[in-house]
């Protein structure tokens, strides 16, 4: 055994054993529709200005500082770092807040509770007495630091424009002059720790330009009073406290100020202080005061029927998936497989590492990932098989090693492609899609560590074997494979008339485009909001038969969960009264007595803001892949496989349309896992199209064809590219289908669209990478019948 294979040996035995220990010893976080979580109920309360403010003319301002504080509170939850959560709108003051996993329900309420008013303001001197223009300040916890003490019942805030009295960090009142810069002014804030000076934990404040400017100006007026004067000092008040009263250093000039544009934040903070500090800073501050009203835990909007049949076809499809690499490459087969079951350990450990959520859409996300995990062993294998059947490889040893060399160039890009989209959907995106960036990541390294290293250290240590090496047909390396025999009998010219294939592709999207202008789309109640009705029942209803009930009543799509030991909420779409009715009716027939505690409208899950970052971070993403594919192949290539995706993507959405199927979070999973495979095909078949261009050579260019320009030659080589290429397409779209075909049968309701939307999405995407990718980059081509080099 060479001195690489051992390092390769050994490699992959330290990834599965640290993958093991994380598996065994750090539990993975189940999502609300698997688990359950805490919802925490938050009731708005109006400020000052509302108060003095017409009702009758201020409504749309209340509604625009409730949606606003939405926003403000997703921040906050995806800075606490829970995943998956659930933030609606309920009714015109509430808003209702799902939390999976948390560790400390009360902290969270408390973090998500806090206004975070922050502002700076100049000192204008000592006060008399401890009466503010809000409410007293007298019994309140003066202590240093952002605190973790309760909170004070919220009331009307102060406007923080007018002057004021509070008391500083040691009690002693201050006067304090109108706020010269809020929270809206600081660019970013940070906990640090002073580990050279020993003061301990601060937070240091970064302004923005606006905010620099009136950060000198506010020093520099305060410069200009005598050092001890209490009109020397800044104050920094977070929610009416004081948290830091600083004196200007007697080194700024009265009139300058300070420029720098920061700051730090000093007091008695612990680590927690600190990070919690800086996490509301940059949230940003509430638009309007909260209170929680309601803190109780509720159960998964699943059922244990609807997860026990998931469980169920996730182990039927990967059983399935992998009997079917075996059968098609027997030893090689075997060791895939055994590959396979690594990477799901290394994915399951990473995602219980890192704590992220795991849903239903994302476990069977994750399941597909094993399907799609075989792209790269396939790949392997494929070329592996060329190079025994051309001979050029004698043994089966050497044509494996052949194949990892040769196959590694359209592994990587094709990776590479979908981390860029996964990254950039982490650093744009918020909510489900910033979650799903990180399983998609995730899946992908993990899938190059099982195909590159543990799969290569299985194959050193049994195809070199003498069994193997004598019998090469044991391996599977020395069968060509149905799909290859039938097309070198065949030898069929897929490129001869590439605008027919491209007709179809265009015929494909006026009809879907047809469908979603004309049936429009079913959005669920992520994407509009909806009815959430809470029941009180005299005994406890088990969760699946309300769901079956509401099923029969015509509400499939409605979400049951319970709260306590007797209480039922369930959330639908949009109902009018007569409907609501039939919901209550379907509920009092499982009990003798059901009674109905609230009826309130909600807000969409996927608000307005999430949207469009989503789509930001889309547009980035797809802008991202083109520029890295037109480097590493060419502009001409990276536009055809991107013009691909988004085929795919538009059909995708247009068979929805046309089946009336609803388009909700689910759908936005299936979707997002169809963009981040979809690119994949093409890539390699690129790939493969680049490597024949090189190796024949302009002396060869000319072969099969004699058209100015060689259009006709390039025509041909984009033939034998997806000649090549094609068994491995067939056999990974096979193996991922396999699952999805599980999954669809087994699943149950909750499953079926996700399945349905993911078979669509890789029938579409392999169609696409073969006759509309490649065609399109032929036509291309021939509008530049000059160019050669690809």
């Amino acid at each position: 055994m060479s001195r690489a294979q051992r390092i390769r040996g050994l490699l992959a035995l330290a990834v599965v054993a640290l993958s093991l220990y994380v598996a065994v010893t750090v539990p993975v976080h189940l999502g609300l529709d698997l688990r359950g979580g805490t919802r925490i109920v938050l009731e708005t309360r109006p400020t000052d200005a509302d108060a003095d403010a017409d009702t009758d003319t201020d409504a749309d301002t209340d509604t625009d500082a409730v949606d606003r504080t939405v926003e403000v509170l997703r921040g906050r939850v995806d800075a606490l770092g829970v995943a998956e959560p659930t933030i609606v709108r309920s009714g015109d003051d509430r808003i209702v807040v799902e939390l999976p996993g948390v560790q400390d329900p009360a902290e969270a309420a408390q973090v998500l509770g806090r206004t975070a008013q922050l502002t700076f303001h100049r000192v204008l001197g000592a006060a008399a007495g401890a009466g503010s223009e809000g409410p007293p300040e007298t019994g309140r916890d003066t202590a240093p630091g952002v605190g973790r003490e309760a909170a004070p019942a919220p009331g009307p805030r102060p406007d923080p424009t007018r002057p004021r009295v509070l008391p500083d960090e040691s009690g002693r009142p201050l006067r304090l002059g109108a706020a010269a810069l809020t929270g809206s002014h600081v660019e970013e804030a940070a906990a640090r720790f002073d580990q050279q000076g020993g003061a301990g934990w601060y937070v240091t404040v970064d302004f923005e330009d606006a905010g620099r400017d009136r950060w000198a100006r506010l020093t520099g007026e305060a410069a200009c009073r005598p050092a001890g004067d209490p009109a020397r000092r800044v104050a920094i008040v977070l929610d009416d406290r004081i948290i830091s009263s600083p004196q200007v250093d007697p080194s700024v000039g009265c009139g300058v100020g300070i420029s720098g544009g920061s700051t730090m934040i000093n007091g008695a903070f612990d680590d927690g202080d600190a990070r919690e500090l800086a996490l509301l800073v940059n949230g940003g501050a509430l638009p309007v005061p909260v209170e929680t009203v309601e803190q109780r835990t509720v159960g998964p909007t699943l059922g244990a029927q609807a997860i026990s049949a998931s469980a169920r076809a996730a182990a039927v499809g990967g059983a399935l998936t992998v009997l079917f690499v075996i059968v098609v490459y027997r030893l090689l087969g075997v060791l895939a497989a055994a590959a396979l079951l690594c990477y799901g350990l290394v994915s399951y450990a990473a995602l219980a590492a890192l704590g992220a959520t795991l849903t239903l859409p994302g476990l069977a996300g994750f399941v597909l990932a094993i399907g799609m995990a075989v792209d790269a062993n396939v790949l392997v294998f494929e070329r592996a098989r060329e190079e025994y059947a051309e001979r050029h490889r004698p043994t089966p040893r050497s044509a494996l090693a052949a194949g990892f060399r040769n196959a590694l160039s359209a592994i990587a890009d094709s990776n590479i492609t979908t981390l860029i989209a996964a990254g950039l959907l982490f650093l744009l995106a918020s909510g489900p899609v910033r979650g799903f960036g990180v399983t998609l990541g995730i899946g992908v390294l993990a899938s190059m560590v099982s195909a590159l290293v543990i799969t290569r250290a299985l194959a050193d240590l049994t195809v070199a074997r003498p069994g193997p090496r004598r019998r090469p047909h044991l391996t599977g390396i020395a069968h060509t494979g149905a799909v290859r025999d039938r097309l070198a009998r065949k030898d069929p010219h897929l490129m001869r008339r590439p605008r027919r294939w491209l007709a179809v592709s265009a015929a494909a999207l006026v009809l879907a485009g047809t469908g979603i202008a004309l049936r429009g789309l079913d959005l669920g109640i992520e994407f509009t909001g909806g009815r959430q009705i809470e029941y009180a029942t005299a005994t406890p209803v088990d969760p699946d038969r309300a769901r079956a009930a509401l099923a029969d009543a015509g509400f499939p799509q409605a979400v049951v969960q319970t709260s306590g030991e007797n209480r039922l909420t369930v959330r639908t779409g949009r109902l009018s009264d007569a409907q609501a009715d039939a919901v209550g009716a379907a509920v009092g027939e499982l009990t003798s007595r059901a009674d109905e505690l609230r009826d309130e409208a909600i807000g969409p899950s996927l608000g307005e803001e999430l949207r469009r970052g989503a789509l930001v971070a889309l547009a980035v993403a797809l802008g991202a892949q083109l520029v890295y594919l037109a480097a590493r192949f060419r502009l001409l290539l990276g536009t055809a496989a991107v013009a691909a995706l988004a085929h795919d993507v538009v059909i995708l959405v247009g068979v929805f349309a046309w089946l009336g199927k609803p388009v909700d979070g689910v759908f936005l999973a299936a979707l997002l896992t169809v963009i981040g495979y979809s690119v994949n095909d093409s890539v390699v078949v690129f790939d493969r199209l680049r490597e024949l261009t090189r190796r024949a050579g302009e002396g060869r260019a000319n072969e099969g064809g004699t058209d100015e320009g060689g259009t006709v030659s390039f025509r041909r080589i984009a033939d034998r590219a997806l000649q090549q290429t094609l068994p491995r397409t067939v056999n990974t779209g096979t193996g991922a289908a396999i699952v999805l075909t599980a999954l669809a049968v087994f699943g149950g309701d909750s499953l079926t669209d996700f399945a349905l939307a993911l078979l669509v999405g890789l029938a579409v995407g392999t169609y696409s990478s073969m006759f509309t990718a490649t065609p399109l980059a032929v036509v291309l081509h021939e509008r530049r019948p000059g160019t050669r080099r690809l």
